[in-house]
Order: C-alpha cells, then structure tokens, then sequence
C-alpha cells in the first residue's frame, strides 16, 4: 500500500502557484501513476483538510544539449489541489 508521501513528490513553489495559494489552490508534483482519487486522499491525510477537487497535468521533459550530446530533462506530473471553503489552510505554503 502506498503511503501519501509515495504520492505526494514535493510542493511546487513558483510565483503563480503562491498567487493561487490565496485561494485555496495548492500544487504539487505527484507520482506518474497516481490517480486524482488517490491525490485528494493523500492530501487528506498528509495535512488534514477536506479536498474539493484535483486537475491534474502531464509534462514532457525538456530537450537539452551540451555541446553534441542530447538528453533529456525527467518528464513529471504536476496536481492542482482546490480545498474546500471551510477546510483549513495547509500550513506549509502560509509562510512563503
């Protein structure tokens, strides 16, 4: 069984990320496999709020060089987690 943090990879922390955090939007990178049913229950459980909905979005990774050599950066999957309005806030991104 999987664990909320097999889930849960890490918070994304960008400008607009922080924008939507006023309104109750959090996002996370998430495993590849993981299921929007499976996110909103590690959410849940990781920081104790009440998830309303969850849009997910798969990237590609980049193409890049270093002098005639090509590869590639690790493609991932990155979750928008909307909380519900009388859910409480998650901690972590309130003090960035």
């Amino acid at each position: 069984m999987k664990t909320p943090y097999d889930i849960i990879l890490q918070p994304v922390v960008t400008e607009k990320s922080m924008d939507d955090a006023a309104e109750k939007k959090y996002t996370f990178k998430v495993a590849k496999t993981a299921t929007k049913t499976e996110i909103k229950q590690a959410v849940e459980e990781a920081f104790g709020v009440t998830v309303e909905k969850v849009n997910t979005a798969n990237f590609d990774g980049k193409l890049k060089r270093q002098g005639r050599t090509q590869g590639r950066t690790p493609s991932f999957k990155k979750a928008i987690v909307k909380l519900a309005e009388s859910s409480k806030t998650i901690e972590f991104f309130e003090g960035m």
